[in-house]
């Protein structure tokens, strides 16, 4: 499976947002995306859990958007940019992440195109501060300014296990599992955020930022398709594989097969 030799006619476009810049531990996200292509080659295209092949579903990968170090403000203003345009081809924008502050960026676009969007956030951490060391734009505060703009109540998070006391007095109002958040969505249009780091570091200890006592594989894979089959899915984002961090390459391979599974819900629908 090569996302490179996909279609250049997809209804669902991949592009990678490669950006680090506000890393609070270990940097190297800015990596993920060309890493999450090349352990792409490994894997069959063929989804034996949804029995769906990806050479069936229509897609096409516009590489990795080219994006400044330093200040995050001009990268969010440039995947904002990104997306925007691809939505208006009438195509589904499908983010490589790239630290997780980079999500802003396409949800920023997506709320004047969306009236009544909910945000999905799959991840360890609450990532609610208002701040990091005073730092308002932040990969530790993006759920908090993404509720800044569309409401808290418009979040539902999943596999939080990591924050502050202050962020776990909000995380507990939005937690929830698939179900209920399916019952809670029905038709509104929905932007699936999904952090690698949710799962255990066990699993996956290519990331930025790990917390023990995370989701397994399978867990995680079960829990996006069944939400992403069931729900008005109008975006997507996989982020903070830090690749360099696993020297093995595990995790850039099940990065990779997370993304494969994604492709193929989205497609099927």
């Amino acid at each position: 499976m090569n996302y490179l030799a996909s279609s250049q006619s997809g209804k669902i476009v991949l592009f990678g947002a490669p950006f680090d810049g506000t890393a609070t531990f270990r940097p190297g996200a800015r990596f993920g995306p060309q890493a999450i292509r090349e352990a792409s080659q490994v894997l069959e295209t063929y989804s034996p859990n949804q029995d769906a092949d990806l050479e069936d579903i229509s897609f096409e990968d516009r590489s990795d958007i080219e994006l400044p170090f330093g200040d995050p403000q001009p990268v969010l203003d440039i995947i904002q940019a990104t997306v925007e345009r691809i939505v208006a081809e009438n195509k589904l924008p499908f983010m490589l992440g790239g630290e997780h502050l980079v999500t802003l960026g396409a949800i920023k676009a997506l709320v004047p195109l969306y009236p009544g969007l909910k945000i999905i956030h799959l991840d360890a951490h609450t990532d609610l501060r208002d701040d990091y060391l005073g730092q308002k734009l932040s990969h530790s505060t993006v759920i908090k300014r993404i509720a800044d703009i569309i409401g808290i109540d418009s979040i539902r998070q999943i596999g939080i296990r990591s924050g502050t006391k202050e962020e776990f007095a909000l995380s507990k109002k939005i937690m929830a599992t698939p179900a209920d958040i399916i019952a809670w969505a029905k038709k509104s249009p929905c932007y699936v955020t999904c952090d690698l780091d949710i799962l255990d570091p066990s699993v996956f200890p290519g990331t930025g930022t790990p917390e023990p006592g995370g989701f397994y594989f399978n867990q995680l894979n079960d829990a996006l398709v069944l939400m992403i089959s069931k729900l008005n899915v109008i975006g997507l984002d996989v982020v903070e594989l830090a690749p360099q961090i696993d020297p093995s390459g595990a995790s850039a391979v099940v990065a990779a097969k997370v993304v494969r599974e994604c492709l193929i819900a989205l497609g099927k629908k």
